[in-house]
């Protein structure tokens, strides 16, 4: 028994044991900074003392968290972000805003933010996202993927997205490293902003792989929308199970039909 094991211990190639995640401390990290990004939406009687009493749980969750990798400038990282949270929060509240405006199903903007999967996807994208831009890109998508087994929607945490971002219903949707998303973009269910090819592998690592979405666009269930040339212009509506990969102007309508896809300018 023994020598299989030896044999089999050989093979592994993560030498460094330092550079790891310790579950447990990304766990805790998550649920005590959601916590923190929503706390008058869990208590909207809440007192100050608690506040900060919770910003310092996340101050030493992030230690916990940062502690056991191969990192420079921990106090750095964390001073950034912090200063990031303000920011973090003004935009989820434009996504909040933009739900709750968006969906007559929709009871209160409380609701939105404590139940709406959308937008807890969303949340946890902001907060990977910031990671990402840090250069912590194993712990931000360990966070992306705890999102993404919560919800079903798959967002990489090295997308840019603006403000005032929807999901409706949302169970499905990908979207891909190198998107770029404007603001007030609302994407439906099954959604999917991919490549348009993976044959050359890591060869593609660093290149503009996926689509540019612009400003007011709306994307119904089941498009999918490949490359990085592709972009979808102002205002344009896509209809569900359409299958894009070229661009289409600004004001465009793209819709599946009989006769395959067919564009048209918004009159």
């Amino acid at each position: 028994m023994t020598e299989p094991l030896k044999a089999l211990q050989a093979q592994f190639t993560n030498q460094d044991r330092s550079s790891c995640l310790n579950e447990e401390a990304v766990l805790s990290f998550a649920k005590d900074t959601k916590s923190l990004l929503l706390f008058d939406y869990l208590n909207p009687a809440y007192d100050e003392h608690e506040f900060l009493a919770l910003g310092e749980q996340v101050a030493a969750d992030f230690d916990a968290l940062l502690c056991p990798l191969v990192t420079q400038d921990i106090p750095g990282k964390k001073a950034r972000f912090f200063a990031a949270l303000p920011e973090i929060r003004r935009s989820l509240n434009t996504s909040i805003d933009a739900i709750y405006e968006g969906d007559p199903a929709a009871l209160s903007k409380q609701q939105v933010a404590l139940e709406y999967p959308g937008f807890l996807a969303i949340l946890y994208y902001r907060i990977a996202h910031e990671f990402y831009q840090m250069g912590l890109l194993l712990l931000a998508r360990y966070l992306a993927e705890r999102a993404h087994s919560k919800t079903g929607i798959d967002i990489n945490p090295g997308a840019t997205i603006g403000d005032y971002f929807f999901i409706d219903h949302g169970t499905g949707i990908v979207i891909g490293e190198t998107c770029q998303i404007g603001n007030h973009v609302k994407l439906y269910q099954g959604v999917t902003l991919g490549a348009l090819s993976l044959a050359e592998g890591r060869a593609l690592h660093g290149a503009k792989r996926h689509p540019t979405v612009e400003d007011h666009v709306t994307i119904y269930s089941n498009a999918a929308i490949f490359g990085g040339d592709t972009v979808v212009g102002e205002g344009s509506t896509i209809g569900g199970d359409v299958y894009l990969t070229r661009s289409v102007p600004p004001h465009s309508v793209v819709l599946l039909g009989d006769s395959g896809v067919t564009i048209r300018h918004k009159q």
